[in-house]
C-alpha cells in the first residue's frame, strides 16, 4: 500500500470517527444487557446510555460500522472493490470486494418474516450472480431467528 492511500485512508477514517464522536457527545436522551461492544467502547457509550434509546444507538453505530469498514476496503483495495449494487428498490450487500459481496451489520435484532425471507433470499440470489455473501457483523448477541435465515440464506458470517 503506497503512503497517498494511507494518508487518504487516517484522513477519510479521522474525518469519521469526529463526525461520529461529535454527534454522539451532543445527543441526550429521555432497560438490563450491560454488554459493551469495541465501537461502544470507541466513543464512551454505556450501556445505559444505550438503553436510554436503543433504536437510534443500533442505526446510528451501525451506519459508523458500515461507512468504516466500506472506508477501509476503498482505500486499501481499490483493485478490488466495487460499490453496491441496486435490485430494483434493493441494496442486497453493502459492497463487493473480488468475488465477496459484502454486508455490514452492528447486529441483526429483527425477526419480523420480511427480514428473515430477505436475508434467504438475498443470499441465495448474490450466490447466482456468482458472488460469495458474507457478513461482518460486530456483535455476537444476534437474534436466533435471524442467524438461522442468514445461515439459510448461504452466507458466511463472522463477528
Amino acid at each position: 500500500m503506497d503512503n497517498n492511500v494511507n494518508e487518504k485512508l487516517l484522513v477519510e477514517a479521522r474525518q469519521l470517527l469526529k463526525q461520529y464522536s461529535d454527534s454522539f457527545s451532543s445527543k441526550t436522551y429521555d432497560s438490563e444487557n450491560n454488554d459493551h461492544d469495541p465501537i461502544m467502547d470507541l466513543f464512551n457509550i454505556t450501556p445505559e446510555l444505550k438503553r436510554e434509546n436503543r433504536q437510534y444507538w443500533g442505526r446510528e453505530l451501525g451506519m459508523f460500522w458500515e461507512r468504516l469498514v466500506i472506508t477501509i476496503f476503498e482505500n486499501t483495495r481499490p483493485d478490488l472493490f466495487k460499490k453496491a449494487e441496486m435490485f430494483g428498490r434493493d441494496e442486497p450487500y453493502d459492497f463487493g470486494l473480488g468475488d465477496y459481496a459484502i454486508d455490514t451489520k452492528y447486529r441483526v435484532g429483527s425477526g419480523d418474516s420480511g427480514t428473515l425471507k430477505k436475508f434467504k433470499q438475498y443470499g441465495k440470489m448474490i450466490s447466482d450472480l456468482g458472488y460469495k455473501p458474507v457478513f461482518l457483523m460486530v456483535r455476537d448477541d444476534n437474534l436466533p431467528a435471524a442467524m438461522t435465515a442468514i445461515r439459510q440464506g448461504g452466507w458466511t458470517v463472522y463477528t
